[in-house]
């Protein structure tokens, strides 16, 4: 064989074994293409969202938020506390307190849509009153709460109950399937129900505290604030944990490849990364996917963590939630007890 023919040969074989290989097809070729699909749907060019103001509740208060208003602002009027937490929450770009000596704002210097809409308040301001009246425009900064960090953390910490509990489960599971150790298990009078409830549990021994360190690291390292019971912030993790640790078992349950089971989980966790509101609000997506959005269980994840940490909700506020990701869970290993399999 000339040195030419064996060159070519080791060039096909290489590309034989790429295309072979569905983990490798789905990172180089799918996953970039989704993930354009998905940001440019959620950041694709469209008219700039009207200004959103939220006006504490005064005297002067109805009037202003009407001026606000004919200028083409959405105004609403709310108690100071409620315009603080619809604030945190990214329902309102600004909150605004009318004065005798003019305006009070309440925003985070870091949230780049807050600027614009003080400006634009500002604006309309000075048009309702006398020019000739000096008037003093204030601003201050909010309380922790409100800045991106705050929203950030919540999204990395479901990602991370989602990733550990579906790679920790499925992964796994097929990596035992493959070196031949479920085919020992099968030997032994070992339940397969059993079994399974018991790598279940061990995995969310090992998950819950990591998810906890991580939330201790953002409330003392980066001041996350958590407004909520802390009772409830585990339960949230828990049920998270148990319905993508589910979902990992139903991946693994007849895979036979570790290749097969990584572009599986792929397949469901691609979505959730996307849509599930973990780096930017799922509202950037239209109306029309948002009920499928909030079918994802990602997204009542990462709602529930912001809703208890930054909202202080209780766990009855937030139970819907969690009956979501039960049904998820209950759902998911019922059908992985029924179709698994030893070898």
């Amino acid at each position: 064989m000339s040195r030419l023919e064996a060159l070519k040969q080791i060039i096909l074989s290489r590309l034989r074994e790429f295309y072979r290989e569905p983990a490798a097809i789905f990172w180089v070729y799918i996953f970039p293409l989704l993930l354009a699909v998905g940001l440019s749907i959620a950041f694709s060019n469209r008219p700039p969202k009207p200004v959103r103001v939220d006006v504490v509740a005064g005297p002067q208060a109805p009037m202003f938020a009407k001026i606000l208003a004919e200028a083409g602002v959405i105004a609403e009027v709310h108690p100071l506390d409620e315009a603080q937490k619809r604030y945190r929450t990214g329902r309102s770009d600004v909150y605004v307190t009318v004065e005798e000596q003019g305006l009070l704002f309440g925003f985070d210097p870091t949230r780049d849509e807050s600027h614009p809409a003080r400006y634009k308040v500002e604006a309309v301001y000075r048009q309702w009153q006398n020019p000739s009246d000096r008037q003093m425009i204030e601003a201050r900064e909010t309380e922790p709460g409100n800045r991106y960090i705050d929203f950030l953390m919540s999204g990395l910490i479901g990602m991370n109950l989602m990733g550990g509990g579906m790679w920790g489960m499925g992964f796994v599971l097929v990596d035992m399937r493959v070196r031949k150790l479920l085919k020992r298990l099968l030997a032994t009078p070992m339940r397969r129900g059993d079994f399974l409830i018991g790598m279940l549990f061990a995995r969310m021994l090992l998950l819950v505290p990591e998810m906890l360190v991580l939330a201790l690291v953002a409330h003392y390292g980066f001041d996350v604030p958590l407004r909520g019971n802390v009772i409830a912030l585990i339960l949230v993790m828990f049920f998270a944990s148990v319905a993508f640790s589910g979902l990992g078992l139903l991946m693994a349950s007849r895979t036979e490849k570790t290749e097969t089971v990584t572009g599986l989980m792929n397949l469901i966790m691609l979505p959730q990364w996307l849509l599930s509101g973990i780096f930017f609000s799922s509202k950037n997506f239209p109306d029309v996917v948002q009920p499928f959005i909030q079918a994802l269980p990602l997204t009542q994840v990462n709602d529930a963590l912001r809703e208890v940490a930054l909202e202080g909700k209780s766990l009855t506020e937030i139970a819907w939630r969690l009956g979501i990701l039960a049904i998820y869970a209950v759902v998911s290993f019922a059908l992985a007890l029924r179709v698994f399999r030893w070898s």
